[in-house]
């Protein structure tokens, strides 16, 4: 692989990835359904599009797409409930913890790029204990680009002092892959996040695929040894 092929520095997408937030973003789901006059939907159905955020909330709890004339409604709706129980029952994945204190160990900076707005990432990470202990944390409004754009991750890099060849991008969505692929990041695909509903995992092209948190380490280990 040759010198440069160390990985120096870590970066997570945050819903699916190092935080379990479905319950929360389903709850508010299916408080905007009961505004509405309707049942609740399982939690099951409304999983795997959180990765999609407000879109694919509405999407699934109302059947309304982005320029369809009731979407922007639904959707300041829904971002209004979630806003009022961010932290409910969102907590980190089992494995997550152990996971970042490995790298802190290991002295390996990291931090989260997330296509989630400032104004819900900052009081999820600032009451998870995540803000204090993150490199750095770039929000869906950081820049002027979210992913599948590379410019998250660059900015990121930068925020690092790192090239971006020497970090990793460790993600549960095919924008994590298309993101860090434009951006000349190796990818790990968490396999225990959200995953979406479109191409399947194994076509993303990511270096590899982490099926736990605990993997990270022994993948890095082996980057560094071929180093």
């Amino acid at each position: 692989m040759g010198v440069d092929s160390a990985v120096r520095g870590v970066l997570f997408d945050l819903d699916g990835t190092l935080i379990d937030s479905a319950p929360d973003l389903a709850g508010a789901a299916n408080r905007l359904r009961a505004d509405h006059g309707l049942e609740p939907l399982p939690l099951e159905m409304l999983r795997p599009m959180v990765g999609s955020g407000a879109r694919g909330m509405v999407g699934v709890a109302f059947g309304v797409a982005p320029g369809e004339p009731r979407f922007e409604s639904l959707r300041d709706a829904f971002l209004a409930h979630y806003e009022a129980g961010l932290l409910q029952r969102t907590h980190p994945f089992d494995g997550v913890e152990a996971m970042l204190s490995a790298l802190e160990s290991a002295g390996i900076p990291w931090g989260i790029v997330t296509n989630k707005a400032t104004r819900f990432t900052t009081p999820i990470v600032t009451g998870l204990g995540l803000s204090q202990r993150a490199a750095v944390v770039v929000c869906g409004d950081t820049t002027p680009h979210a992913k599948p754009h590379p410019e998250p991750l660059w900015h990121a890099a930068r925020a690092m002092g790192l090239a971006p060849e020497s970090v990793v991008y460790v993600g549960d969505d095919l924008r994590d892959a298309q993101a860090a692929r434009a951006a000349g990041m190796p990818m790990l695909a968490a396999t225990w996040g959200y995953l979406g509903l479109g191409e399947p995992v194994h076509s993303w092209g990511a270096d590899t695929l982490l099926d736990a948190p605990n993997q990270l380490q022994a993948w890095l280990e082996a980057r560094r040894l071929a180093a």
